[in-house]
């Protein structure tokens, strides 16, 4: 028995459709584990300026894993790297990881000292709804979460590794042991430390995100080293290639800095409807749009180094066409079984009708872009498997902009009492139905 896991566990999953089953399968499992974690929070505060609190302290660490972190071990760069050095020999190719190795932990360890200090000046900016011992409490959660983004960067840097080899079984593992990490914080930590529980638990869950990676990684015979003797050019490569990537990224942390810097200055619970409207949504979009594109990207890089161009293409095709296939209905469901579905999954302990009016409406927004995000999830992994990296973030910068620029107006149309608002409000009229329906 032991022996047929270990085989499971060190398999090499080479087809797409193999490789996208697992991925989904895992994805699946661990946005239960999500949606259960959401459903506990939900219970456990409500729509409440404790649990704005709480999300808005990831704003942050996100930015810096997203940003900094990223540009030194992001997976879209470094398997396609990683695989060109392994055709000429394995030395080299451990010789790079343990490069990237060195200077990441470097950086991330200088760079998130500093913000550590910079915290409370940076909590004005991004949380000017924030005062007294919420705004204590921010300062507090944030800095506990930066170790959050250091072990899921090392993390991203093993599963480079371990996607480059096709060993999708380990990395499919990662989300789960994440997710079960935060679900023991909400359970055991919370009732001992209180909202530093929450946060503990989810760095508790970054550190088993890697661990996890660990013994593929000593199968392998590449485990990370520090190393002394950097050849700075390979690390200039890398960067050059991964920061538009990191940048790309970054910017939507930037975007969600706004939002949250706008829903913190409104009602108590803005942020939370924000971010449990935006996981919902997040599920479908995982199981569908990551899974098949996390299985396609070492096949495309592998085609692309090999000069395969016919190949490179059909098979981006072929994963478009299934995500495509797999999403429209997801987000049909999603949109017509809205309110049932938010009821079902948070509706419980302090989580009222009204809160589940209110993520209702914003998941009915979300499920629309379903089928889009999936694809450009595929398609920005199809451009940096290729090296082309200036196209995709051209058009984030531009997409990021627009969702500012528009967030700030249309916050100001939708006030109390105008046409604009009303004319939404009865768009979205059913989900008030379907809560009144329920409450009786």
């Amino acid at each position: 028995m032991v022996q047929r896991i270990l085989k499971l566990f060190y398999r090499e999953y080479g087809g797409l459709h193999k490789a996208a089953l697992l991925l989904a399968v895992s994805a699946g499992f661990s946005s239960l584990l999500g949606l259960f974690r959401d459903r506990l929070l939900a219970g456990t505060f409500g729509l409440s300026r404790s649990l704005d609190v709480y999300y808005a302290s990831f704003r942050i660490p996100d930015l810096l894993y997203n940003l900094v972190a990223l540009s030194l071990v992001s997976v879209t760069i470094l398997i396609p790297l990683f695989l060109e050095r392994l055709n000429i020999s394995e030395e080299k190719a451990r010789h790079l990881i343990n490069e990237v190795f060195t200077v990441f932990l470097v950086a991330m360890v200088l760079l998130g000292g500093g913000l550590f200090f910079l915290i409370p000046s940076l909590s004005k900016l991004i949380a000017p709804g924030f005062s007294g011992q919420d705004q204590v409490n921010f300062i507090l959660l944030t800095r506990i979460m930066l170790l959050s983004s250091i072990l899921l960067g090392l993390s991203n840097l093993l599963s480079s590794v371990i996607q480059s080899f096709r060993r999708f079984f380990i990395y499919a593992l990662s989300p789960i042991f994440y997710n079960a990490g935060i679900i023991f914080g909400i359970f055991f930590l919370f009732p001992i430390f209180g909202l530093k529980g929450l946060i503990m638990g989810v760095v508790l869950g970054a550190f088993l995100h890697a661990l996890i990676q660990v013994p593929g990684l000593l199968k392998l015979g590449f485990p990370p080293k520090l190393s002394f003797k950097i050849n700075f050019s390979d690390i200039k490569k890398v960067i050059l290639l991964s920061f538009p990537r990191s940048l790309g990224l970054g910017l939507n942390q930037i975007v969600l800095l706004f939002i949250t810097a706008i829903a913190s200055r409104m009602v108590s619970g803005s942020i939370a409807v924000f971010n449990f409207s935006l996981n919902l949504q997040s599920v479908a979009l995982t199981v569908v749009g990551v899974s098949y594109s996390v299985a396609a990207f070492p096949t495309l890089a592998r085609f692309f180094v090999n000069k395969q161009i016919k190949e490179f293409f059909n098979h981006t095709i072929s994963a478009a066409r299934q995500i495509i296939f797999w999403s429209i209905p997801a987000s049909v469901l999603l949109l017509v079984l809205r309110a049932q579905i938010v009821r079902v999954i948070l509706g419980t302990g302090l989580f009222s009708w009204t809160d589940t009016r209110l993520v209702a409406a914003g998941v009915a927004l979300f499920s629309i872009s379903i089928t889009a995000q999936a694809l450009v999830i595929l398609f920005v992994r199809a451009f940096y498997a290729a090296g082309k990296t200036k196209k995709p973030l051209g058009v984030n910068i531009f997409s990021s902009l627009f969702i500012i620029a528009t967030a700030f107006l249309l916050v100001g149309i939708f006030t109390p009492n105008t046409p604009f608002k009303e004319i939404f409000d009865k768009v979205l009229r059913e989900i008030g139905r379907a809560s009144c329906r329920e409450r009786v």
